[in-house]
């Protein structure tokens, strides 16, 4: 019996090397990717290390109205908004308080940041216009100076004390005064009081123009005043002379939060809402506080500045009736 056919071996198939480094390299490449998005979406409060979602998002200009343009802050902020946002931020500066709202509504400007929420309630009240706060940066404490006592409490009963008679800033110094313990107002006063609402006082209050305020003080014909703090700047009051300042957290502050501003049909643009909250970032916030030292950061929603934005105009609707 023949012996079984030996069948030939298997040819032994070669290894695929060229698709073995190619797959390498395509891991490597894979790994190096990661890499550079992990690094470069990491975040950082420097402006030259902001994210990726810059470019991913379609390019826009929008214009901000502003009344400090000059101030080196604007400049980290517009970095920031390029790179972050793929925002292109054009600034428009305006010198008169009165322009920058027209200009909203008007369409000469997107946003604007210059008021605080009862500037922005008066405004709507007597311009019948509806625009609306979408973002906060700050409160400016309104102090009280004195160059001759340390405190409120060492103010002589029935010394004069200035603060400024318009209509804005009135309402505030006498609320200041009260938190101070030298009068009372009427159901607590509001953004709207007058000095008709003083229901008590320890000291003789005395209505002058702002700009006037410091020089009454220096000049000794009253014993303090309320002093905004451009005009104390400009008097060169001592930060050692103020004797009180208003709580930046408090309620009766809310009215003097600082706003970033829309037509209120744009109060839920989803770029607009990233502009505002953009100005809470930890670099602009630097650069600010080297710009406004006495500036306090409020960081409020626009859902809530918009319900304050509504009870102050509800009170200037009844202070003008």
């Amino acid at each position: 019996m023949s012996a079984a056919p030996v069948l030939p071996d298997r040819p032994k198939r070669k290894r695929p090397i060229g698709w073995i480094v190619a797959a390498a390299v395509v891991v490597v490449a894979i790994v190096i990717a990661l890499v550079v998005v992990a690094v470069r979406g990491g975040g950082s409060d420097q402006p030259g290390d902001a994210g990726t979602a810059g470019p991913d998002r379609k390019a826009q200009t929008v214009t901000i109205g502003v009344a400090d343009k000059a101030l080196p802050y604007w400049k980290t902020y517009e970095t920031l908004a390029k790179q972050r946002l793929n925002v292109t931020v054009e600034l428009t500066n305006f010198a008169d308080y009165s322009l920058p709202n027209p200009a909203l509504k008007d369409g000469q400007v997107d946003i604007n940041q210059f008021q605080h929420i009862q500037y922005l309630a008066n405004y709507n009240v007597s311009s019948k216009d509806d625009l609306q706060p979408i973002g906060s940066t700050a409160v400016y404490p309104l102090p009280l100076y004195a160059t001759k006592y340390a405190k409120p409490s060492a103010i002589p009963e029935g010394a004069k004390v200035a603060i400024p008679n318009d209509a804005i800033n009135e309402a505030r110094a006498l609320l200041v005064l009260q938190s101070a313990k030298l009068l009372t107002l009427k159901d607590g006063g509001n953004a709207f009081s007058t000095t008709d609402d003083i229901a008590s006082h320890e000291v003789d209050v005395q209505p002058l123009d702002a700009s006037q305020t410091a020089n009454a003080l220096q000049q000794g014909s009253v014993a303090a005043a309320v002093v905004n703090n451009n005009f104390a700047t400009a008097a060169g009051l001592p930060a050692s002379d103020k004797v009180y300042t208003d709580d930046p957290t408090s309620s009766s502050a809310a009215p003097y939060v600082n706003v970033f501003a829309v037509r209120d049909e744009d109060k839920t643009n989803a770029t607009y809402l990233d502009l505002a909250e953009l100005f809470n970032d930890s670099a602009v916030q630097k650069a600010f506080t080297k710009d406004y030292p006495d500036a306090v950061a409020r960081d409020q929603s626009a859902t809530s500045l918009q319900a304050e934005l509504a009870q102050v105009e509800q009170d200037a609707k009844a202070a003008a009736e």
